[in-house]
């Protein structure tokens, strides 16, 4: 009987390394780490045989993932050396939300680290722990494993909650200081106590819209109020909107719809009152998604010592309509801290 040929063979493991890395380039998934350059062809002084991979350019041994407590994986990025400056990104997107900020930080001799968060960007995507205390607890995760000291906090959005909260739980011991950046504390919900607040049905037409169709959801946001491009003589950019929703997408529909409620309702007002350390609070007064006052200018008045900048028609997007001016600011303020 004659014996057919298997359809394919196995995979050489060499060339499911190459395969491997190939696809995580155009994801885009190995940043700030160089790439082993492998072999296209043998080499001609040794006809039959395949040079090994050139080594990893940087530290060879870093990982981009943490794992936290309950086994959720962390993806991270880790640009640069010096005194570090953290990034916490905001909803629904994901580290690479800072990449102005990282890059140019990074470049003036600063270790810029920022993570996504569970379940978005390209984190596992857990079924719980999608509020604060948890989000606080894997910046914790962050913090210890990779050793960080005197660091600065960033934290845009959602993030600034984070932050809050990582600083409400687990204190200021790892921190040199802090800054908000059109940052959701101490409360976003109007409240008896919180009238200037917006009231629950904002939140839950989110929510309806992410359950609805979270694609166009996104869509929606970023091509309106988040940049301002909804705004009379504002000059949209395609990019903008892209990137946003396409970070949004990668995030997970679970994560995405809990973390309403967590930005939505988590009062930080006893967590800035602990703020110790320098804090720099940036808010734009045309913030469409987090209105100043209620937010920024409340926040100043908890955290003691703490310097307000108020972009005149900002947007809640001011990481990136505003980039040049934002990054002036951090530098400048990261620079004091050293003085």
């Amino acid at each position: 009987m004659q014996h057919r040929k298997p359809p394919c063979s196995p995979i050489d493991p060499s060339r499911r390394h190459l395969l491997v890395n190939g696809v995580s380039v155009a994801a885009g998934t190995l940043i700030g780490a160089g790439l082993p350059r492998a072999a296209a062809a043998a080499s001609p002084q040794q006809p039959g045989r395949t040079p090994a991979p050139a080594p990893l350019q940087g530290n060879p041994t870093m990982s981009t993932t943490i794992v936290t407590k309950d086994g959720t994986q962390l993806y991270y990025k880790d640009w640069g050396a010096g005194q570090p400056i953290v990034f916490s990104h905001g909803w629904p997107l994901n580290s690479d939300s800072w990449e102005a900020q990282m890059l140019f930080l990074a470049a003036k001799g600063y270790r810029c680290v920022a993570h996504d968060r569970r379940g978005h960007g390209r984190s596992s995507q857990p079924w719980a722990g999608h509020e604060m205390d948890t989000y606080a607890d894997d910046l914790a995760t962050v913090m210890d494993k990779l050793d960080l000291r005197n660091a600065v906090m960033v934290g845009f959005s959602t993030g600034g909650g984070e932050v809050a909260r990582y600083i409400g739980r687990h204190g200021t011991k790892r921190v040199a200081g802090a800054a908000l950046i059109s940052a959701v504390p101490p409360l976003m919900l109007k409240t008896a106590a919180n009238p200037g607040g917006l009231p629950m049905d904002v939140f839950d037409g989110i929510r309806a819209g992410e359950l609805a169709n979270r694609a166009q959801l996104y869509k929606d946001i970023a091509s309106g109020p988040f940049f301002g491009f909804n705004r009379p003589g504002a000059k949209a950019s395609q990019g903008l909107i892209d990137s946003f929703w396409a970070q949004g997408m990668q995030a997970g529909h679970k994560a995405t719809y809990d973390c309403i409620k967590a930005f939505s309702e988590t009062d930080f007002t006893a967590d800035l009152k602990k703020f110790d350390v320098p804090t720099l609070i940036v808010h734009g007064d045309d913030d469409q998604i987090v209105p100043i006052d209620a937010s920024g200018r409340a926040a100043a008045k908890l955290v003691k010592g703490s310097t307000l900048i108020v972009y005149p028609g900002a947007p809640h997007g001011l990481a990136d309509t505003h980039k040049d001016k934002l990054n002036a600011d951090l530098l400048a303020f990261v620079q004091k801290l050293r003085a």
